[in-house]
């Protein structure tokens, strides 16, 4: 595996010259798909309701793990939802 850290810039190009080709193989198109990804490890820290994780862990006698579990993928299913 190799990590590389990109300008902005220098991102954009590989983007743009990975998409110009015509035929991608499983490979490149899997470069492509993290090329994309990787603007997300450049976000900043979320903020969690540790207060309400806390007392809904405490009352359902979970982990803290669990219960953001639990909120993430509520989310997720709200967002599929027709309507």
């Amino acid at each position: 595996m190799w990590v590389v850290r990109l300008t902005d810039k220098q991102h954009e190009v590989l983007r743009a010259l990975l998409r110009s080709e015509e035929h991608l193989g499983p490979a490149l198109k899997g470069a492509v798909e993290a090329l994309d990804l990787a603007r997300w490890d450049d976000l900043p820290d979320a903020e969690l309701p540790w207060d309400e994780v806390e007392i809904v862990a405490r009352r359902q006698e979970i982990s803290e793990a669990d219960v953001i579990w639990d909120l993430s993928g509520r989310r997720k299913a709200a967002k599929t939802k027709p309507g």
